[in-house]
């Protein structure tokens, strides 16, 4: 996300006038705020399809013979998901390789609401078929607490001069490389926000410690 912020800073802009509209500099995002929020949630499936965290998906195995397309699939046969080619064809992405977040104005609810019928699926970020990933539900809120409240409170730039692409790791997982970025607090008040929201949170977990 951070990298998208950075290389794609109108998606920024759009995405922290939506934030400031609806929850001001008194307090961050919560989950509370996700039907008001849109465009962030839009953002969270633009990154699973631009940069998804698994290009090839979690590899499964077929239980028995079949047939696809011609093709015969022997029973125990590899399947891999190639979530790149999915994500970048452009037969149904226009620009591809450019963060738009509004490709998914269509798709409003979380995305383990589109898993039942591929054809409507928003992304493959999460897997296909029976097994898609279990923690899908968790992973969904998490990316939306963490995004609108980074959202919230920082802004991110690049580091220095150029405008090059940050490159990524290529293997099972996709990682961004190492980079440089600018990033500062959007306001005296929102430090403050996050210095009391960090006092109460201390408090809820000091039992815990």
């Amino acid at each position: 996300m951070v990298r998208a912020m950075i290389e794609f800073p109108e998606v920024q802009k759009r995405a922290q006038a939506e934030i400031d509209t609806i929850v001001g500099e008194d307090r961050s995002p919560t989950w509370a705020d996700f039907s008001r929020l849109p465009y962030i949630n839009m953002m969270i499936k633009e990154c699973h399809r631009w940069r998804p965290l698994s290009p090839l998906g979690v590899s499964h195995a077929a239980a028995e013979d079949d047939w696809i397309r011609g093709q015969f699939i022997p029973k125990g046969s590899t399947v891999v998901l190639n979530v790149w080619a999915m994500h970048h064809d452009e037969k149904r992405w226009e620009k591809p390789d450019d963060f738009m977040p509004e490709r998914f104005e269509s798709h409003p609810k979380l995305a383990s609401h589109h898993t039942s019928d591929p054809s409507k699926r928003d992304h493959f970020g999460y897997g296909a078929g029976r097994r898609v990933c279990p923690g899908i539900h968790l992973a969904e809120r998490n990316l939306f607490i963490g995004i609108a409240k980074l959202l919230w409170a920082f802004n991110f730039k690049r580091k220095g001069e150029g405008d090059g692409l940050i490159e990524s790791s290529i293997g099972f997982l996709q990682c961004v490389k190492d980079y440089e970025c600018k990033i500062t607090v959007r306001s005296e008040k929102r430090a403050e926000t996050i210095r009391c929201e960090m006092e109460e949170a201390q408090l809820i977990f000091a039992e815990y410690d």
